[in-house]
C-alpha cells in the first residue's frame, strides 16, 4: 500500500508539472493575446515538461501523467487493473492543483480575467482556436492520442532502461501539440483538460467530453494494437523456433 501511495503521489506531481509548464507557457504570456499563438513555443513546453518529468519519475511509478495512457497500457496488460482509477485520480488532482497555481498567479496581472483568456482550456466550434468544428476536434484528439499512447508503449518495451526514452515521448508530445493546437488548443490528456475546464466553466465543461471521449478511445485502441502486434511477433517467433526444430 506505502509503495502504491509513493506511485500515486508521483503521477500526481508529474501530472501538475506537465500541466503547469505546458498551459503555463500560454496563460501567463502576456503576448499570447490569442490562442493558437506561439504554437512552436507551447509545444516545446508540454514536450520538455514531459520528458523532465519523466527523467525524475520514470523508475516509480511509469511516468504516464495522463489518463489516457494509463488506460492504453492497461489495456496493453502492461499496468494492473486495479491500479487504474487511482492513477487517472492522482492524475486529475495533480492537473487541479497546477490549474489552481495557475489561476493565482496570473491573478497578480492587473486585468486577468480567466473568462477572457479562455484559461488554455480545450474546445471546438467558436473555442477552437482557428475555428475548427467538433468532427475536426474529434479526429484530431483521437489520432493523435493513439499515437502517443502507441508511442509510450514502444518506449515502454524498448527503451525503458535507456536515459533517451523520456526524449522520446517528450518529442512525441511536442510534435502532438504542433498539429492539435490550432485545432483543440491540444488536449490528448484529459486531466489536463478537466483541470482547465473546471476553472473556466460554462462552454468548457459542455465540450469536456470530448476531450475524454477521444483521447481515451485512441488509447484504449492504441493498447489493442499493441498487444495484438506482440502477441502476433511472440507467435511468429515460437512457430519459428518449433519449425527450427523440426528441421533439425
Amino acid at each position: 500500500m506505502a509503495v502504491l501511495g509513493k506511485r500515486l503521489l508521483v503521477e500526481s506531481v508529474g501530472t501538475a508539472w506537465l500541466v503547469f509548464i505546458g498551459c503555463g507557457s500560454i496563460v501567463l504570456n502576456t503576448g499570447a493575446v490569442q490562442q493558437g499563438y506561439g504554437v512552436l513555443e507551447v509545444s516545446l513546453a508540454f514536450g520538455l515538461a514531459l520528458a523532465t518529468a519523466s527523467y525524475w519519475f520514470g523508475e516509480t511509478s511509469g511516468a504516464h501523467f495522463n489518463p489516457a495512457v494509463t488506460v492504453g497500457f492497461t489495456a496493453a496488460q502492461r499496468f494492473p487493473v486495479k491500479d487504474l482509477l487511482p492513477y487517472i485520480a492522482a492524475q486529475i488532482l495533480g492537473a487541479v492543483a497546477a490549474a489552481a497555481l495557475l489561476v493565482y498567479v496570473a491573478s497578480g496581472r492587473p486585468g486577468f480575467e480567466i473568462g477572457a483568456s479562455e484559461f488554455a482550456a480545450n474546445g471546438f466550434g467558436d473555442h477552437s482556436p482557428s475555428d475548427y468544428q467538433l468532427h475536426s476536434a474529434l479526429a484530431i484528439e483521437f489520432v493523435l492520442s493513439f499515437a502517443f499512447v502507441m508511442a509510450s508503449l514502444l518506449v515502454a518495451a524498448r527503451y525503458k532502461t535507456k536515459p533517451g526514452g523520456p526524449m522520446v515521448v517528450g518529442g512525441c508530445l511536442a510534435l502532438v501539440y504542433l498539429v492539435s493546437i490550432p485545432v483543440t488548443n491540444g488536449s490528448v490528456n484529459p486531466a489536463r483538460s478537466t483541470a482547465q475546464a473546471l476553472f473556466v466553466g460554462d462552454w468548457a465543461l459542455d465540450q469536456l467530453w470530448l476531450f475524454w471521449a477521444a483521447p481515451m478511445s485512441g488509447g484504449v485502441v492504441a493498447g489493442f494494437v499493441f498487444s495484438l502486434l506482440g502477441g502476433r511477433s511472440d507467435q511468429s517467433a515460437a512457430a519459428l523456433a518449433e519449425g527450427h526444430s523440426e528441421a533439425a
